[in-house]
């Protein structure tokens, strides 16, 4: 079961990674950290190294964009899709993870 980005998260990492003058090598590094309102909170941010050679890291693709998932953290993720809204009620990235049992009102951390 991978990670799966939606099109306009695909979108605002591009232009995000652009903003940041990130290398073209970059890839999105996903994963998961204790703490939280729920008890674990997500992580999201960039990896100009990737993966390295002797790591457990799980490598995806979604949109066109590499994902790197430590393997502790891809036990809470597996399934989970990453999307991208604007609109009225929030703007941000938000995890639509099938393995969350609950998770908090602002959607950044879950229990599973």
């Amino acid at each position: 079961m991978a990670i799966t980005i939606t099109e306009r998260a695909a979108k605002r990492i591009l232009e995000i990674k652009d903003q940041e003058s990130r290398p073209e090598s970059a890839v999105l590094r996903i994963g998961v950290a204790g703490g939280g309102c729920s008890g674990l909170s997500y992580k999201i941010d960039f990896d100009n190294e990737g993966p390295s050679e002797n790591s457990k890291d799980q490598l995806f693709e979604s949109q066109g964009i590499p994902i790197v998932v430590d393997m502790r953290s891809f036990l809470y993720l597996a399934g989970t899709e990453l999307d991208y809204t604007d609109g009225l009620k929030g703007q941000g990235f938000h995890f639509v993870n099938p393995n969350a049992s609950r998770t908090c009102s602002c959607g950044e951390s879950f229990a599973v």
